[in-house]
């Protein structure tokens, strides 16, 4: 008997998604930082067992949108409920609610089997945790709750073999040896994104894409060209710093962390330019992967 299901993972921001996608891959796919909205697009993590196969769902933290990004990042929040086999809802302990009353409805009255992940327990004791497994027993009754540390690793473990219990009959959707449904590019674009919102304050981060427009792999090497594209004349110079240091941190740290991913040498350009409002202008948005209505 084999076994194959989408598995989506849900939440607000900063909750810890991608920590537990991660775990669950044992690849670095997702990126993680501090700061809410790291997660702008949905992106798969494959497992494979040999009776199994996991399709693993990483989508943006649930936000109220305030411009047509925001609004296309929660278009592959809602694209989560319609092919999920099993479905994540993922909350940290102090938590109280979703900050979208009809998303919080469609998981309440889920027909799917929905783990509800009580997440950073390392931050409680166990009055609190007690009390929280209450509270959302209360208000999620159709939900199995488990109590998990996603850094830690604590029940990363049991949750997971859970949801190949869960799993449906199936032929794998994706070859055994897949481990994403992304190209190599966008995990280029990932990374140099990840350390911009790990180094630069504000406003700054919210306002960046990336576009990696050249990518040539050689035998011993992959040489990559990347643009970093902001919306005004001054983020441009804030994103090179004082003669361009802060710009050659980003392309160190980001270059290490894809010689790691790729499992060889990287050479790595980097190139800054202002692409006015594209946040809010749909042509630049598809070009860039969202709005795929």
């Amino acid at each position: 008997m084999h076994k194959a299901g989408f598995v989506n993972i849900i939440g607000n921001p900063n909750v810890g998604k991608s920590t537990l996608m991660n775990a669950f891959v044992g690849e670095k796919l997702s990126i993680i930082t501090s700061k809410a909205q790291t997660t702008r697009h949905r992106i798969l993590g494959i497992v494979n067992g040999e009776d199994f196969q996991m399709i693993l769902s990483d989508t943006p933290g649930i936000i109220k949108p305030a411009y047509e990004l925001q609004e296309s990042m929660m278009d592959f929040v809602k694209s989560a409920f319609d092919d999920a086999d099993v479905l994540l809802y993922m909350v940290e302990i102090g938590e109280q609610e979703l900050k979208d009353e009809a998303f919080f409805r469609k998981i309440t009255n889920s027909k799917i089997p929905v783990l509800l992940l009580l997440n950073k327990i390392d931050k409680s004791d166990q009055q609190e945790l007690e009390a929280q497994v209450q509270l959302w027993t209360e208000k999620v009754p159709n939900a199995e709750i488990y109590p998990v540390s996603a850094l830690e690793g604590f029940n990363v473990r049991e949750i997971f073999n859970r949801i190949i219990e869960l799993l449906p009959e199936s032929p794998a959707f994706y070859p055994k040896d897949q481990l994403t449904d992304r190209p190599e590019r966008f995990f280029v674009n990932e990374t140099i994104r990840e350390k911009i919102l790990i180094h630069y304050k504000k406003e700054i981060p919210y306002a960046v894409e990336i576009d990696t427009e050249e990518f040539f792999e050689e035998e011993t090497i992959i040489r990559m060209r990347a643009v970093i594209m902001v919306e005004r004349e001054t983020q441009k110079g804030i994103i090179i710093g004082h003669k361009g240091a802060a710009l050659k941190r980003v392309g160190v740290e980001a270059r290490k962390d894809l010689e790691l991913f790729f499992g060889k040498q990287v050479h790595l350009e980097l190139y800054v330019k202002v692409n006015k409002n594209w946040r809010s202008d749909q042509r630049q948005l598809k070009r860039f992967g969202y709005n795929q209505k």
